[in-house]
């Protein structure tokens, strides 16, 4: 059962770095930006690094990813004001 979901995790983390990089949407390419952190968490806690997992939840998906949401937040406003 283990080996099952190591294989598992990992082809969704392979589909998930693909997903982000294919997508031409830049709001869904950062939804699946966020995904990929959360699965790379679950990967470094498998890994029994959980102090690497909580730095990639806490700084990779968390913190970049409000980051790049706010980032598209200020770059669509900017685009409705013509400034």
């Amino acid at each position: 059962m283990s080996l099952a979901f190591d294989l598992l995790l990992a082809v969704a983390l392979l589909w998930g770095a693909w997903r982000t990089l294919a997508t031409p949407d830049i709001f869904r390419a950062v939804i699946h930006f966020i995904v990929f952190g959360l699965l790379l968490t679950l990967a470094w806690a498998r890994l029994a690094a959980p102090d690497v997992a909580l730095a990639e939840a806490a700084i990779g998906a968390g913190l970049t990813g409000a980051l790049l949401l706010d980032a598209i937040g200020a770059l669509r406003g900017r685009g409705r004001d013509g400034a």
